[in-house]
């Protein structure tokens, strides 16, 4: 067992399986692999620990569940009505998959760059993603918005090229800009 927490059995399987795609030579290889892993395991029966499950009456929760070699695992919890602005991951891959519930995941491409804090999105794509659903972000193609638009709590899993403590969220503008501002992240 791993001494950083005492985890059910389906988690150290999920864990054994980052950490063999995380030794994988390239972000895209990696990604893939993570990806089948998320769906496999989650579609499997994971079952994450009853405390990485709360969510948070100011915002959605962030839960670490394992730092690996060249990754990190953490649970978002959603309550109703909660989500994310625009922002990117900080120049790392992602990948992000619905453990419980149902969330929107709008992605969005960066078509113009005014100047260093001043930008222009399009919409490109948006999905209802519910259990066992899973998509990769590689940069420079990063960019989106999670919501939970549901009465009830979703969880989702994300597992980042690294530990993620900030990131840039884009804030929108009158004008149909988005003003980039730098976000330190924590855990809950």
């Amino acid at each position: 067992m791993r001494s950083d927490q005492i985890r059910d059995a389906s988690v150290e399987r999920l864990i054994d399986r980052l950490d063999a795609a995380a030794s994988l030579a390239d972000s895209e290889s990696i990604c893939a692999a993570v990806k089948r892993a998320l769906v496999e395991e989650i579609g499997g029966g994971l079952r994450l620990p009853a405390e990485l499950l709360r969510p948070s009456s100011t915002g959605y929760a962030r839960h670490l569940l394992h730092r690996g070699s060249g990754y990190a695992a953490v649970v978002m919890v959603w309550g109703p009505g909660q989500g994310t602005p625009i922002h990117d991951h900080d120049g790392h891959w992602c990948v992000e998959c619905v453990y419980q519930g149902e969330i929107q995941v709008v992605s969005y491409d960066l078509t113009e760059t005014i100047d260093e804090h001043t930008v222009v999105f399009r919409c490109e794509r948006e999905v209802a993603a519910g259990k066992g659903m899973a998509g990769a972000l590689i940069p420079p193609f990063d960019y989106h918005v999670i919501e939970n638009r549901r009465d009830l709590t979703a969880v989702t899993l994300h597992i980042y090229g690294g530990e993620m403590q900030g990131c840039h969220a884009f804030v929108p503008l009158a004008n149909g800009q988005y003003r980039k501002v730098r976000r330190q992240l924590g855990y809950s």
